[in-house]
């Protein structure tokens, strides 16, 4: 009897910390800490295979960002996504959005991934996973299938993660809009 209800005892303590990690205002999951949501995102300066060879996250300062993390150039999840983004990538610049492309590759597989598939947005160069780490996508020796919206003032505002290749495109046009809406309602009722 003794042993039953130190079983149970145990197996209460054990739940309550469970629930007490699952409900913290930072959330977990594969790849490490997310950063929180209407919070600064974490700044960057990474290689790319675009423009001058550099690129900071205060570059796009007014202007909303999806910062997408994949594993590897040239898979094929990772080669759908891409594609889909391109795809779209008319309707991103309506809306005044520069897409960002993030993976451990170097920048000059990052140039032949551009070239093999037409790609007109930056592919940014985390080799050493810093930046994947800082946004919690991060597994071992990749970076994970993550992305993160980040408004025209620097802060996260949407995290996607388990992301599917073929429809995550359209998935991020749909949460702009409402993240764009919104915003614009803000200001509407501020002024």
């Amino acid at each position: 009897m003794k042993r039953l209800f130190s079983i149970q005892f145990c197996l209460s303590i054990a739940l309550s910390l469970l629930l007490l990690i699952s409900t913290t205002s930072s959330a977990w999951a594969m790849g490490g800490k997310q950063p929180p949501l209407d919070q600064p995102a974490p700044e960057f300066i990474l290689q790319t295979n675009q423009g001058d060879g550099e690129i900071a996250l205060k570059d796009y300062l007014g202007q909303w960002i999806v910062l997408y993390f994949y594993p590897q150039d040239f898979t094929s999840g990772c080669t759908i996504e891409a594609r889909r983004f391109q795809q779209d990538l008319g309707e991103y610049a309506q809306r005044n959005v520069q897409i960002l492309g993030v993976s451990v590759d170097d920048v000059d597989s990052h140039a032949e991934f551009c070239d093999a598939e037409g790609l007109k947005f930056p592919l940014l160069a985390d080799t050493d996973g810093k930046v994947s780490k800082a946004y919690g996508s991060w597994l071992g020796a990749m970076s994970l299938r993550h992305t993160y919206l980040i408004d025209p003032d620097g802060i996260l505002r949407e995290t996607f993660l388990g992301v599917r290749p073929s429809i995550h495109s359209q998935e991020v046009l749909a949460r702009l809009d409402e993240l764009i809406d919104s915003r614009k309602l803000a200001q509407e009722q501020a002024s």
